[in-house]
């Protein structure tokens, strides 16, 4: 093992050994090495007559660039888009980053947080966080509506276990706090430790537990991991900010766990793709939670230090023009307006699709699973094959729906205009009906 890595993870132990032992393999080995990025680091700040450090052309001290391409990219200094960014990103964005976790999370009441490290949007967050702390045979705990990705990222990639329990509870309205609780048990029975993942508002489902239910949650995580039980919980928070009704909660699960536990440790995953519409600009955080009353300060740097690595080892950093876009849309005041008018788009979408099922248009074929957020909802079917439905309705009618298990479907509101909802529906109805 390098010397770097036993540095790191002698911080981690001093600090919280049950984090150490959550580290996978390449966890306790990664480390960020003290070469060229970090002395060319060192470098900017003091090699202010000649910098011969980074593999990067400059002239009069500048960046070189095409005019054919610097022109797509009005408003933007050639230092914003053409240089490497650093590689957990860029410093002011990652700041700004970390003043709107704790604005729009009270309920951390001033938690120690790490740094958020810029990723190449979440799908790189979950992979990055695979990798440091899932191990061959790991159990990780999945709703059974989830994303398929994350069967590719645990189990393909790294042979895990994905243990699954029913979404919602058996009246089919409130999120099955009862099956997450008990699955986790058994994992951590099993191995000692347990990797949870919470997304919500989920995908596909569209739901968004209560204050009430997100509490039972974090009370009964802490019970697990306060009985001995090591617990990584990813909140994977990608369509964060999009609630429709007073039922969601509307603050990250990632809120109501920091500090609950030393064997339980949070981290949240989230990005301007979904909350800020800009899904190809590919920037995304993760941010971890201090575990305990104690000082953690050390242990949540050094988190950062051991991920800053492996994203050194993959894509060594994200892309730089489009951190410099997201950072000059946080500072802008029109930032959050024009946000929230895009949500209110869908939330008028949502609440129309709720309003016919209430009326009871289409019982007889299918029934929606509870949804008050996010991009989607699904309904079950009664009396076809969703896979069967799916090609119908694609073939026929030109419509595409995600078939999600053989009787559910996955339908994005998100995409469909409110003129067009209620025939989206009526179509679907009628395949039904044509199947039938």
């Amino acid at each position: 093992m390098h010397e770097i890595a036993k540095r790191l993870n002698d911080n981690i132990q001093k600090v919280n050994p049950s984090v150490y032992d959550m580290l996978s393999e390449i966890g306790r080995d990664i480390y960020m090495p003290e070469g060229i990025v970090t002395q060319g680091n060192e470098a900017k700040q003091k090699a202010t007559k000649f910098n011969a450090t980074i593999g990067i052309a400059t002239a009069n001290k500048r960046p070189m660039y095409l005019k054919s391409i610097y022109s797509n990219f009005a408003g933007f200094t050639p230092e914003e888009v053409f240089p490497y960014a650093n590689t957990p990103g860029v410093a002011d964005l990652r700041t700004l980053w970390k003043e709107k976790i704790y604005k729009e999370g009270p309920t951390l009441n001033g938690a120690q947080l790490s740094n958020p490290i810029v990723t190449s949007a979440l799908t790189h967050g979950i992979s990055l966080l695979s990798e440091m702390f899932c191990d061959r045979g790991d159990y990780v705990v999945l709703p059974d509506m989830f994303w398929e990705n994350y069967t590719l990222t645990f189990a393909v990639k790294l042979k895990a276990n994905l243990v699954t329990y029913k979404t919602f509870d058996e009246d089919n309205k409130l999120f099955n706090v009862k099956g997450l609780l008990e699955e986790t048990t058994k994992a951590v029975a099993s191995k000692g430790k347990a990797i949870v993942i919470l997304n919500f508002p989920n995908n596909p489902s569209g739901y968004t537990p209560s204050v009430k239910e997100m509490q039972e949650i974090s009370d009964g995580l802490a019970e697990i991991a306060n009985g001995g039980g090591k617990i990584l919980v990813i909140i994977d928070d990608a369509y964060f900010g999009l609630f429709f009704t007073d039922h969601c909660a509307k603050e990250s699960m990632f809120s109501y766990l920091a500090k609950r536990s030393p064997n339980l440790l949070a981290v949240k995953l989230d990005g301007i793709t979904k909350e800020g519409f800009a899904w190809g600009l590919r920037v995304g955080f993760m941010t971890f939670a201090q575990t305990c009353d104690n000082d953690e300060q050390m242990l949540l740097s050094t988190l950062e230090a051991k991920v800053t690595g492996l994203i050194r080892a993959t894509v060594s950093n994200s892309p730089h023009p489009s951190q410099s876009a997201v950072l000059h849309a946080l500072k802008s005041p029109d930032f959050e307006k024009e946000r929230e008018a895009c949500n209110q788009i869908i939330k008028e979408r949502a609440l129309m699709i709720d309003n016919m099922f209430k009326a009871g248009k289409y019982d007889d074929e299918f029934i929606p699973y509870p949804f008050n957020s996010g991009y989607f909802m699904c309904v079950k079917l009664k009396n076809c094959n969703s896979e069967e439905l799916r090609t119908l309705l694609l073939n026929n009618y030109q419509i595409g729906v995600i078939s999600t298990s053989t009787t559910d479907i996955r339908v994005a509101f998100s995409s469909v205009d409110i003129e067009h909802i209620e025939e989206l529906y009526d179509t679907i109805y009628k395949a039904c009906k044509e199947i039938k």
